[in-house]
């Protein structure tokens, strides 16, 4: 069984949606949960579920390539098969990207490409679609790359943007088809069902 750790900066909602969709069917062995800072909600849901978390804060080494370093001997110890960032807000170097190329994905709260990149994350991202009015929005899955937000789309779901949303009630709606997607591929990768050829993805 193919073991994954999940990286967390916030509440941990995909992280939870992950646990939940494994505990249903037990596609994969969640090794740990890595955390960008202290008091997060997302080291809460791992307590929960007795899966073991850890720290690592920019703070507390001299660069982020030492940062890079420690945690990849961390998870090389573990025997960690993929990644899966689950709202990561910290910077990815690319040596760690090359150390774990095509194992590493991520979900993000718009259709990529639009959206996306440096400085969209969070509320950010669901206030510009409605600042520019776009009528549809939604999440993605894909994998991560040397480029924020740029790497092999998996699969994505889209989601009506309404006259009346605010960035908040955009962003719940999102969530919801997060919850959704991000288990599904988890699962879908997991289960050697990805093949990647360049930037074409097919899911089995």
């Amino acid at each position: 069984m193919k073991k994954i750790a999940v990286f967390a900066s916030g509440g941990g909602t995909d992280f939870q949606s992950v646990i939940d969709a494994n505990e249903r069917e037990n596609y994969c062995e969640i090794a740990c949960l890595i955390a960008s800072k202290e008091g997060i909600g997302a080291i809460d849901r791992a307590k929960k579920h007795a899966i073991p978390s850890y720290v690592f804060a920019k703070k507390d080494y001299p660069d982020i390539e030492n940062l890079y370093a420690e945690l990849t001997a961390l998870l090389k110890d573990k025997g960690v098969d993929y990644i899966v960032l689950a709202g990561w807000l910290k910077i990815i170097p690319e040596s760690f990207i090359k150390t774990y190329s095509d194992r590493i994905i991520n979900i993000h709260p718009s259709l990529i490409p639009a959206f996306c990149g440096a400085g969209y994350y969070g509320l950010k991202v669901h206030q510009a679609v409605i600042d520019y009015g776009a009528k549809v929005s939604g999440c993605t899955v894909h994998f991560v790359n040397e480029v924020p937000d740029g790497g092999a789309i998996i699969a994505q779901t889209a989601v009506e943007v309404k006259d009346d949303d605010t960035a908040e009630t955009l962003q719940s709606r999102i969530l919801e088809e997060e919850h959704k997607l991000l288990p599904y591929c988890v699962k879908k990768l997991c289960r050697g069902e990805i093949s990647k050829d360049g930037r074409k993805v097919k899911i089995n």
